[in-house]
This record gives C-alpha cells, structure tokens and sequence, in this order.
C-alpha cells in the first residue's frame, strides 16, 4: 500500500527562478496525470491558458477531473470541480506572480486518485513603469494595466467615447505597493475609438495617469437587436438581458450593443459585483454531469464551474436525494454562498393521478465557495405533493431541465427564482403553484420550515379592490430596499378567462404578523408574456419590468412610473429570460 506524500510548498521570489513540476501520488494510484498548458510559462497577464490533463498508457477507463489554481495570498480555490473534461481555460487578471495549478483525476471505477501541480509564472503588462491596455479574446473588453502604487492610495479606470461624449469608469481598487493593478474595460460600443487613462487618489488628491488610446472590436452578426422607446430620467446606463437561444447581450440605453458573452449557456442567471455572472446550462442529451453551473467575468472566461453529476456525489453521501440538473436560479447570498436551483424527480403512484408518475419537484441547494454542499432543501419533505400545478403542466424536453426517470413529468413546481430577505431568510417562486414561499433559510443555518406561502389559496389575505388582484405564473419576487415585493405577474390563470388578459408589474406591501397583503402597484404592462419574467426597482423610484416571452417569440423590458404608466420600453428580437438595469457592467 502506498502511502500520501507530504510536500510543503515554498513560494518563490515573484520573478524567480522556474520551480519543477511537483506530482503527488495517492492512496492505491501508480499513475500520475501530466497537466500541460497551452502557453509555457511565464506568460503576461490576460493570457487564456487552456491546460490540458492527460494520462499516460490511458486505459479507456472512466476518469474525472478536478482543477485547482493556488495563489500565494489567496489560499487554494476550486475552479472546475470533478467533471468528465480534461481541459480547463484559465486566465490570470489580478496579479503578476507564481501560481499552482492542480489537477486531481480520479477513476470512477475503482475511487483512485491522483494529483500533479504545476507552478505558472505570470508577469506583469506594465512597461517601464508606465500602463498598458492590452486586448482580451473578448473584442468589447479590455484589460488595463497600472504600475504598481503606494499602498493607502487607490486607483480608478476612466474611458472616454469622443463621438458621444459619454465618459465610464470602472470600480476604485486599492494599492499595495508591490503589485500592478488591474483592469477589465468593459461597456464598449463595437468598432469606436476611446480614450482611457486612470487616476489615482492619494489622501482626497488626484494624479492623473497617461492618456491612452483603444479601439473595439467589431460586435458578432447574431447578437439580438434591441429597439428603444421613451426616455429614462434612471442613473442606469446599461441594460443586461439573459436572451434564450442566442448570446446574453447588454446595450446601452440606446440600444447599442456594450457587451455579449461569448460562449453558449441557456440561463444567465444574475450579475454580481465586480463584473462576474451566473448562468447555468441544461444539455437534453447529456447526462447529469452535462448539466452545468458556471460563473464567469466580463471576458467570458469561467472562474468557478461544477455539475449536477458531482453534487449528487455529495448528496449521496449527505442522505439526500438526487438531483437532475440545474435551472433557472444561481447567484450569491450574504453569507458569501452559492444558492441554486435543482430539479428532483420522483416516482410516485397515486399521488396526482391514477398509478405511477413521475413528479418533478425542486431542490435548493448551497455551495461554499470551494463548491462544497454545505445546506439544502428539499420541496419533497415541506410541499404537499399532492397539491397539482394550478394548470396542469406537463416537463416535456422543452419545457423543463432533463429528465431521467421517465421522457415526462407533472411539472408539479418549476420553480424560477430564489432570493434572500431582509432576515436571512429565502424566497421561493414555485411557478406552477401560482405561490411566493419563504423559507427558514437563517443565514445558511435554518431548518428549512415553510414559513409563509403568498399567492391564491396562500396564507395572506390579500387587501384590494382590484379585480383578479393575485399573479399567476409569477417571476423574479424580491424584497426591494423599502421593504415592499415586486414581481412579474405572467397572469396565465387571467388568460384562461380573459383572451385579453395582459401580463403585470406588482409592488406588495407584506405585514407578515398579520398575514395580509396591499397591492401597492398594479402595472398592466400592455403585452402578455405566458413565460419568463423580472421585477425591478430603480434608483429614481419606478421600476423595471420584463416582459420575457410573449407570443411572437420577442421580449421587451418597460419601466413603470408610480402610477404604472410606461416611460420607457427596450424590445428584444429574442426571448429574455431576465433583464437588468445596472450602472454600469461592474454594478448590478
């Protein structure tokens, strides 16, 4: 038996001399993976490095891999969890130095494993003491480059269009001395010309860099054309939309495309800070560890990734069941953790119907940022399953993620939205319950109670003269600033009775104790959207609907006035699974 070696690593001078490959050897394994990468080191800053693992004498058995990249000052950080691929793109943007790269293979047959690392040096764009720009594979996104700066000070990115006149900046970073600083430019229109220089700010005095010079690449021929009506008095100056079936797109509030994300994913999920999103991915033909979550930067390049296939490892060994795939929900909580939303599909007789069925219910799942399952929920154990979908519907391959117990299933909850309340709790949108269901989520340590369900024949009692006062088939329900609820209202029960019937924008005032509920804003948006849907509330106190999926197969996003009076409409040629009104690409 041969046992783990134990090696201690020493970081090297930032500039030093090349450090050998190290390969560590586990329990039962006598193979070693070789990790090569596409660009030998050292390579600058804004490299896409793709490594590849391979094995020698492969013996067409079924292996797994896992990347790790390991960084002097921030510890090790998983990027692609246990998956079938044996690639993994990598580009460093924050720092110059050596970095580890590990990759760990294991055998699914037999539960063997083994690890090698390899040290990367990365260095720095700067030159002579003055910054770079330095284009990425992205041709709307740039990478900045500053000299090193006096720890204390902070330096902030400004870029100019000259034609409009429209000035950008990017976030505030901090000095350290030691290290350059570093910048992704993002919010370019496609072929224009800007001026970019920094500043930096040392105890409220500015210094202003050198004025620098890029052009942006040209923006791809399928990129969804968006069309703009009305005038916006929001601080907004970018509108993000998740299209369904071509690339996520963010305009400007004119219409002109800033940005896109390159690579191919069903759901863009939401913006986080800093310039980074959350997609996930359903692939039909493919099995679970096809089914993906994914985050990304501005350059399209992911930076943490796992599969369905490689959490229900890890439910398994929790006690829980099994999940199918991913859908409609990922994004960040307080607590620094990763929420999603997983399909789990169970095989019940007599439950909503005569004999067997596969019922297909949800999952909601946290992952540490080492995408480790550290909380769940599951609909299964706090739903009463025999409560059916308030219209009956039936997953087809094109309605829901894939299934894997049967070709269909009552879609008994799809739910479509998760988000954190004001007491660290969490909100659930259960679409075919017609219900808004927060759960005893405690800040990452709650028991999963069902706390309170709002909706139709919920347990709030709903305070208006309005006619039909309660949504349906509802998206994106999320506490805003003020304590109210906003919602996309699709209204499908509504167009049952009333062909004329047209999708909503609702505010909810909620008094919990009471269990009571006023309709605040009641916006008949003047399209009906049978799916697909968000809610937002803007800086200048309207709010921001998005109309996602109406019948044409188009979107369209409308801000709302107090009075639920359209200022403002930006129509897509594509479907829209969420859209998002930000300052900018770095702000959601």
């Amino acid at each position: 038996m041969k046992l783990i070696q134990a090696i201690t690593f020493v970081m090297l001078p930032l500039m030093g001399a090349e450090i050998p490959t190290v390969r560590l050897e586990s329990t039962f394994v006598a193979v070693t993976p070789i990790l090569t990468p596409s660009i030998p080191s050292p390579a600058s800053l804004g490299s896409l490095i793709t490594w590849t693992a391979s094995l020698p004498n492969p013996k067409n058995e079924k292996l797994w891999y896992r990347f790790i990249v390991r960084s002097y000052d921030q510890g090790h950080r998983v990027s692609k969890d246990f998956g079938p691929e044996n690639t993994f793109k990598w580009s460093p943007v924050e720092r110059e130095g050596t970095y580890m790269v590990e990759v760990t293979v294991r055998n699914l047959a037999t539960g063997q494993q083994s690890e090698t690392i390899v040290p990367y040096t990365v260095t720095s764009n700067v030159t002579a003491g003055k910054p770079v720009i330095k284009p990425t594979a992205h041709p709307l996104v740039f990478l900045y480059s500053a000299p090193p700066c006096p720890a204390d000070n902070s330096i902030v990115v400004y870029f100019l269009n000259p034609k409009t006149g429209i000035m950008q900046n990017t976030p505030a970073k901090p000095c350290d001395g030691l290290f350059s600083v570093n910048f992704y430019i993002a919010g370019l229109r496609g072929s224009t010309p800007y001026y970019v220089r920094h500043h930096l700010e040392s105890k409220g005095v500015i210094t202003e860099g050198p004025l620098l010079t890029l052009t942006s690449g040209e923006v791809p021929g399928d990129v969804p054309v968006t069309g703009i009506s009305g005038h916006s008095e929001d601080t907004s100056q970018v509108l993000l939309a998740g299209s369904l079936f071509t690339k996520f797109v963010a305009t400007d509030m004119g219409g002109n495309p800033i940005w896109y994300y390159p690579d191919s994913m069903l759901f863009l999920t939401r913006p986080q800070p800093g310039g980074f999103f959350f997609g996930v991915d359903e692939n039909q033909k493919g099995d679970q560890s096809k089914q993906i979550l994914r985050e990304f930067d501005l350059a399209g390049v992911t930076v943490l990734e796992t599969n369905a296939a490689r959490v229900n490892e890890q439910l398994i060994k929790m006690g829980k069941r099994q999940i199918s795939g991913f859908h409609h929900e990922a994004r960040r909580t307080s607590d620094g953790r990763i929420i999603v939303l997983a399909t789990v599909e169970q095989i019940m007789s007599d439950v909503q119907g005569p004999g067997p069925m596969n019922i297909v219910g949800d999952m909601i799942i946290a992952l540490n940022e080492d995408l480790e399952v550290v909380w769940t929920w599951d609909a299964f154990d706090h739903l009463d399953v025999r409560r059916m979908a308030t219209q009956f519907d039936i997953c087809t391959p094109n309605t829901c993620p894939p299934l894997f117990l049967s070709k269909t299933g009552n879609d008994w909850l799809h739910g479509n939205a998760l988000s954190e309340t004001p007491d660290g709790d969490l909100l659930y949108s259960a679409r075919s319950q017609d219900w808004v269901i927060k759960i005893n989520y405690g800040h990452g340590y709650g028991t999963g109670k069902v706390e309170w369900r709002l909706g139709k024949d919920g347990d709030f009692t709903m305070v208006s003269s309005v006619q039909n006062p309660w949504f349906s088939h509802q998206h994106d329900p999320e506490f805003e600033d003020d304590g109210m609820l906003s919602l996309f209202d699709n209204g499908n029960l509504r167009k049952d009775s009333d062909a004329m019937a047209n999708s909503r924008g609702q505010v909810l005032k909620l008094d919990e104790a009471s269990r009571t509920v006023q309709l605040v804003l009641n916006a008949d948006l003047g399209y009906y959207s049978f799916a697909l849907g968000s809610a937002q509330k803007l800086e200048n106190e309207n709010y921001s609907f998005g109309a996602g999926f109406r019948p044409d197969g188009t979107g369209v996003s409308v801000e709302v006035d107090s009075n639920g009076s359209t200022v403002f409409s930006a129509e897509s040629s594509a479907p829209q699974y969420r859209t998002f009104r930000m300052k900018d690409l770095y702000t959601p």
